[in-house]
C-alpha cells in the first residue's frame, strides 16, 4: 500500500498458512491499539528475530562478527512501568475519550485494561477514567501520566484550566485511598507536587528521585539487569576514572560511582544535571559530578574533557552518539560501552571507534520493549 525507498508497507489481506510461531495476541486491543506491534509473534520468537536483526545490521556496516552474548530478558507482561494516556472529548458520546493513540492514528482507543503495564498501574485504568470522566472541567484535560516509583505510583495529568474545588477535592481523596503521588500541570512547562512524597527507584544500591517528566527506563526489570551488565563488561577498578555520556538522572552514574575513584556524568538537559547532582547528594556519593552540554555538538573545548578516563559509558537516544564518537575515541580509554535504543546507529558509531583501533568484541541484545519492534542493545569496545 505504500512503497519507499527503503521499505514497502503492506497490509494483510488473509491468513492462508499459519505460522507455528503465531500466536493469539495477549490483549484485546491489539489490532486497534499503536502501542504492540509484535503480539502475533511468540516471544521466544521475537528475542530470536530482534537477535538477527542486530547482527545483520552490524554486518551491514561490514564489522566483524563478534561474542554474542546471550540476551538480557524480563517478563513480556507486567514490565511497563510508565504510560502515557491520551485523554479527547467526544462530542457525540460527551465522554472523554481514554487510552492509547490507534495505529498511524491521532484517534483513541479506549482501554480499560494494558497486559504489558505493571499491575500497580493497571489497576487504576478504569476507576481514573471513571473519576476523570465526572469531572466538570472534562473538556480541558490534556493528558495523563502514569508512572511506578519504588515507593509508590506516580499520577500526573495535564489540565488547561484550573480544577474547580469540587473535582479538585474528590482528585486529592482518589489519590489519598489509593496512596497516589500526584503532580498537575497546568502549562507545559510547570509541575506542581501536589500529594505524597518524592517518587524514587533504586538501582544497584543507589536511590534515584525524579519527577514524571524525567526519562527513566520504561522497563524496571530490565533495566537492573542492563546496569549490573554494563558494569560488569566495563571491568571496574578501584583506581577507574569513567566518562558516562546521556547520563540523565545518574542511572548508570551512581551505581558506577560506589566502584571506582572517580565518575563524570553529562546531559543535555539542565534540569536532569540538578536532579542527578541531588541525587548524588542524597546518596552520599562526594566522587561522582554532572555537567551540562550539547552531545550533538563537539565537546573538545569542555574542562572535563580534558580528563583521563579509563573507560567511558554512554546511553544516547534513538539519533546515536555522532557529535561525540570522535572525543569519545580521542580520549583513548582502555573500554567502552555503547549502549544503544537504534541498532543503525549503533552499527554506524562503532565504524569510527573501530577506525580509531577499538575491536567489538560483546554484543547482547536487550528485551527492554517486549511486543514492540524496538530493540536495546549494548556493545563493548576494547583497545
Amino acid at each position: 500500500i505504500e512503497q519507499k525507498k527503503q521499505y514497502s508497507r503492506a497490509k494483510l489481506i488473509k491468513l492462508t498458512e499459519k505460522s507455528p510461531k503465531r500466536q493469539e495476541a495477549i490483549c484485546e486491543y491489539y489490532h486497534e491499539c499503536g502501542g504492540c506491534n509484535l503480539q502475533h509473534l511468540q516471544h521466544d520468537e521475537q528475542i530470536v528475530a530482534k537477535n538477527t536483526k542486530l547482527q545483520e545490521l552490524m554486518q551491514k556496516q561490514g564489522i566483524e562478527r563478534c561474542d554474542m552474548v546471550e540476551p538480557i530478558v524480563g517478563n513480556d507482561k507486567g514490565y511497563r512501568r510508565r504510560a502515557r494516556i491520551s485523554l479527547m472529548f467526544n462530542k457525540q458520546t460527551n465522554q472523554l475519550d481514554f487510552g492509547f493513540r490507534k495505529k498511524q492514528s491521532k484517534a483513541i482507543v479506549n482501554v480499560r485494561h494494558c497486559p504489558v503495564l505493571v499491575n500497580e498501574l493497571d489497576q487504576h485504568l478504569k476507576s481514573l477514567y471513571e473519576l476523570l470522566n465526572s469531572f466538570k472541567s472534562k473538556k480541558q484535560l490534556g493528558h495523563v501520566e502514569l508512572v511506578q516509583a519504588d515507593n509508590g505510583s506516580v499520577l500526573l495529568i495535564r489540565h488547561l484550566v484550573d480544577f474547580n474545588k469540587t473535582d479538585h477535592q474528590a482528585l486529592i481523596s482518589y489519590c489519598e485511598e489509593r496512596d497516589l503521588i500526584l503532580y498537575l500541570m497546568p502549562e507545559s512547562d510547570v509541575l506542581n507536587h501536589v500529594h505524597g512524597e518524592a517518587p524514587y527507584y533504586i538501582i544497584d544500591g543507589a536511590k534515584i528521585y525524579f519527577t514524571p517528566k524525567d526519562f527513566i527506563q520504561v522497563n524496571g526489570d530490565v533495566n537492573k539487569k542492563m546496569v549490573h551488565q554494563a558494569l560488569s563488561w566495563l571491568d571496574l577498578k578501584e583506581n577507574d576514572t569513567v566518562l558516562d555520556l546521556f547520563c540523565g538522572l545518574g542511572n548508570f552514574s551512581l551505581p558506577l560511582a560506589q566502584k571506582v575513584q572517580s565518575v563524570v556524568g553529562i546531559e543535555g538537559v539542565d534540569e536532569m544535571v540538578q536532579r542527578a547532582q541531588e541525587n548524588a547528594k542524597s546518596n552520599k556519593l562526594s566522587n561522582v559530578t554532572f555537567y551540562q552540554a550539547n552531545l550533538e555538538e563537539s565537546i573538545d573545548d569542555q574542562v572535563w574533557s580534558r580528563t583521563k578516563f579509563t573507560k567511558i559509558l554512554l546511553d544516547p537516544a534513538r539519533a546515536g552518539a555522532a557529535g561525540v564518537m570522535e572525543t569519545v575515541a580521542k580520549l583513548t580509554p582502555q573500554t567502552v560501552v555503547y549502549v544503544s535504543c537504534n541498532p543503525a546507529t549503533l552499527a554506524r558509531d562503532s565504524q569510527l571507534l573501530i577506525q580509531h583501533g577499538y575491536k567489538l568484541t560483546r554484543l547482547g541484545m536487550l528485551d527492554m520493549f517486549p511486543h514492540t519492534g524496538h530493540l536495546e542493545s549494548m556493545a563493548l569496545f576494547e583497545r
